[in-house]
């Protein structure tokens, strides 16, 4: 650990303080794999691990999931793929009847009075179609409307960023101080307190009590 010029105000050494930024990033790493999927096909995945310490100085609350999208995009393939089966097999938009007697070499297989077989009722993938189409829309306003939330909440995160830029961990005590803002001491925080401070300063402080961070075994 390079020494640093802020010694930590509850063990008054610098050997083991490190800027918070500098922690978080630390702690967060992209690991790829492979693995296979639905269709037993091998794919490439790159994602994002990250640990503890890092996840408990986070300056902004973590995103919404959005794993109900593959849900909505299960719902417009279904919706594509009645359709297509009704246009297909039930000829929606043919003019010409689908249900003429069988012919041979242009001779009615079939005495002239013998009716032929109905159609085949292909109706329902209308409705298929259509109910899959409504949950896909459903599905996409959801996520739309999760996303302006997050956005809206979130707004004023450069100024939480800027209170937390300034906030050094110290690996020893497992604490965080702020060191050079105007109205703040050096009193020595946990992780959750500094996660409440900064995020109130963002505007979004009552997420914190939510989203308790977890203070990381020294």
């Amino acid at each position: 650990m390079s020494r640093t010029s802020n010694t930590c105000p509850g063990c008054d050494r610098d050997d083991l303080v490190q800027a918070v930024p500098a922690v978080y990033l630390a702690g967060r790493n992209a690991v790829t794999s492979r693995e296979r999927d639905s269709d037993g096909d091998m794919r490439t995945v790159t994602r994002t691990v990250s640990t503890g310490l890092s996840d408990a100085l986070a300056p902004v609350p973590p995103p919404p999931t959005y794993a109900i999208g593959c849900l909505g995009l299960l719902a417009a393939a279904v919706s594509v793929g009645t359709f297509l089966g009704g246009v297909i097999a039930g000829k929606w938009f043919r003019d010409e009847p689908g249900h003429q007697p069988p012919e041979l070499d242009g001779w009615p297989t079939l005495p002239p009075d013998t009716p032929a077989d109905p159609p085949p009722a292909y109706g329902f993938l209308g409705w298929i179609s259509a109910l899959a189409l409504l949950a896909a829309v459903l599905v996409c306003v959801v996520v739309v409307r999760r996303r302006t939330a997050f956005a809206r909440v979130t707004r004023r995160r450069h100024q939480a960023e800027e209170l937390w830029s300034h906030g050094w961990y110290c690996h020893r005590c497992g604490t965080v101080h702020l060191q050079d803002v105007p109205g703040e001491d050096r009193t020595p925080l946990t992780p959750q307190h500094f996660r409440e401070k900064v995020w109130e300063h963002g505007g979004y402080g009552d997420l914190a009590a939510e989203r308790r961070a977890v203070d990381p075994a020294r």
